[in-house]
């Protein structure tokens, strides 16, 4: 059986019903948005599920054949849950994941600024009092105090909190489904075509300007371009490390460290997420180079056919 279309119309269909009730409230800033946008991140994790869950073998990359279901614990190896057959490279990567994001995204400002397409506002930070403002706060005497702390946890703790809705989009996205793309269409081909499903994805929220609110229903196209950049990164992760968690960690660290942006920028001429930032196209960029380099210099081993939704075994199923 090809498990693949259950696979995705778990994962996508899910994440429509989860985000409808942001669109029957008027909406992206209704008060659904938040709640919506969260649970949307376990939906690839139930589409894994439920492809576990179907009769005969569930298709993993050093799976066997057979008409049985593996046990799970087998499954969750071959979706990366473990550590993978290098523990020590895995843990390596989850730090290079950790700190790598966060100079990723200092990159992608810095070369912003340079270019001359965001305004950084670094003594009144008045871009971040717009926002305190905003929110009925008042704004404290040692705001670049409060800065400081605030990109400090971000970079830290970020990748920490942000870990279990980051690990139910992964193990779907990376986990289960980056080996058998590229099993069955090599490493560059199957990462990008991933990154391009990831991105699709997100339209219940992007058809509604999620992330580029003046693109209004084009920030949904726009956004793969991000997810196909950043995509090859996490796959590398993946494949590299035999694991999901430095994807996880990679994941976590980019919902927590990307708004940095609006602590620092100017409130007179504030950032355009679809030009600057990670977000923007400088920060696909500076993403695509970082791809391009690690599969250049630290290649990565084409899974097996066995992981491949195109080549499963006929004797696999019943």
């Amino acid at each position: 059986m090809n498990r693949l279309p259950v696979f995705l119309a778990v994962s996508f269909g899910l994440a429509w019903v989860v985000a409808l009730p942001v669109w029957l409230a008027g909406g992206l800033g209704t008060p659904p948005t938040q709640v919506s946008a969260v649970l949307m991140m376990f939906t690839p994790a139930l589409g894994v599920l439920a492809v576990w869950l179907l009769p005969g073998r569930s298709g993993g990359p050093g799976g066997s054949g057979g008409t049985r279901r593996p046990p799970f614990r087998v499954f969750a190896r071959e979706t990366g849950l473990t550590l993978g057959e290098r523990p020590g490279r895995t843990l390596l990567l989850v730090l290079l994941a950790w700190l790598g994001v966060p100079l990723l995204v200092a990159v992608s400002i810095a070369l912003s600024a340079a270019l001359g397409l965001v305004s950084l506002d670094l003594t009144r930070f008045s871009l971040f009092q717009e926002a305190l403002r905003a929110q009925g706060a008042q704004v404290p005497a040692g705001l670049s105090t409060m800065v400081t702390v605030q990109v400090v946890l971000a970079v830290l703790a970020g990748p920490l909190l942000n870990a279990v809705p980051a690990l139910g989009e992964e193990w779907g996205w990376r986990g289960w489904l980056v080996p058998r793309l590229v099993a069955a269409r090599g490493p560059v081909a199957g990462l990008i075509l991933s990154g391009v499903v990831w991105g699709l994805w997100h339209a219940p929220l992007t058809l509604l300007g999620y992330n580029y609110a003046r693109l209004g229903p084009w920030a949904a196209l726009y956004f793969v371009g991000f997810c196909v950049a950043a995509g090859v990164v996490f796959g590398w992760l993946r494949l590299r490390s035999g694991s999901v968690w430095p994807a996880v960690v990679a994941h976590g660290s980019v919902n927590a460290v990307t708004g940095v942006v609006v602590l620092l920028g100017d409130a007179a001429a504030p950032p355009d997420p679809v030009v600057a930032g990670l977000t923007g196209l400088v920060g696909w960029a500076v993403l695509a180079v970082t791809g391009v380099a690690l599969l250049r210099f630290f290649p990565v081993r084409r899974p097996g056919p066995a992981a491949s939704p195109l080549t499963e075994p006929s004797h696999a199923d019943p």
